[in-house]
């Protein structure tokens, strides 16, 4: 027999334990260690995967994702409140600083001129922290004041308030929402002025703008559920009323006529009547009732104060 003939064959392994030894297509031979797992059961895992994603594609648009967050509530497999935080997410990147920005006309800000009185008053009257500091006209925004600043006023008259102003962020109205609440974020900011394309300032918009199209609406003191009511008796006799109260039913709670076709809101009603949005602590009187606004919110009335006839307010 050749020599090199046994080299051609595989090779018999002396022991049950011994490597098994196959032919190399050199003539040699290779030894082969039994695999961890089987090929079999990894081609078999490999074909559900591939199955599952045929049958069940991922979503191709931001709409499809919706829908099957909407699938998923349905199922149980995530609540009602998730499926809204993760759809406000969804669409917020599609959102930018100009969509829920406070517009220029309805910003609460303070003219540099103002004597501390007047500045003190405004910011007990709105309920800001922040407010944009302006010289001759609110075009020229100077900084940002903060309401607790003012202590340091009314203890050291003699502070100038400029030493006092936080620089103002400033961003245009196509900032993507996503972007602005990664910068409130890393620069500790929470306010920010909106610049238009021609430079010009176009309005606000905080953290808690931006925040709440995630979460909703952030409540407030003045803030009560729907379910609660919408009119509540105050200790001095007069009322706190929501704006969202229909007319017909503050018409019947207080027995007055407040007829209106083109308004169902008392807030509507209101606004409509003094021509204009009110701030806080502005009054209108109508059939009788004295409105005394008590907060504002996103360009509307959230509470009036509402004062009955011979009622002291």
């Amino acid at each position: 027999m050749h020599a090199g003939a046994q080299d051609a064959d595989c090779c018999v392994p002396a022991a049950a334990n011994t490597t098994l030894v196959f032919p190399a297509t050199s003539g040699s031979c290779v030894s082969a260690s039994p695999p961890n797992r089987s090929p079999r059961n990894e081609d078999k895992r490999g074909f559900l995967q591939k199955l599952a994603e045929m049958l069940h594609p991922g979503p191709d648009s931001k709409a499809e994702l919706i829908e099957t967050l909407v699938d998923a509530e349905d199922n149980a497999v995530i609540g009602a409140q998730s499926r809204e935080m993760l759809e406000g997410v969804i669409r917020m990147s599609d959102m930018t600083a100009g969509d829920v920005m406070v517009a220029a006309p309805r910003m609460d800000a303070i003219n540099i001129d103002s004597p501390f009185d007047e500045l003190l008053h405004l910011v007990i009257d709105t309920a800001h922290s922040r407010f944009p500091v302006y010289e001759r006209g609110k075009e020229n925004i100077l900084g940002i004041l903060l309401a607790k600043d003012l202590l340091k006023l009314q203890r050291a008259p003699e502070l100038n308030i400029r030493a006092l102003l936080r620089p103002a962020v400033f961003v245009p109205e196509s900032k993507g929402l996503n972007d602005l609440l990664r910068e409130f974020r890393g620069n500790r900011n929470h306010l920010a002025i909106v610049i238009d394309e021609f430079g010009r300032v176009a309005g606000l918009i905080t953290i808690e703008d931006v925040l709440e199209q995630i979460v909703g609406e952030i409540e407030d003191e003045f803030d009560i559920a729907e379910d609660e009511g919408d009119i509540f008796a105050l200790p001095d006799r007069s009322y706190r009323v929501s704006g969202d109260t229909a007319i017909e039913r503050v018409g019947e709670a207080f027995g007055v006529k407040l007829i209106d076709a083109d308004f169902e809101t008392i807030g509507g009603l209101i606004a409509h009547a003094m021509g204009r949005v009110p701030k806080r602590g502005e009054q209108h009187a109508l059939a009788g009732l004295q409105f005394t606004v008590l907060h504002t919110k996103g360009g509307a009335v959230r509470w009036f104060k509402v004062t009955p006839p011979g009622q002291t307010g």
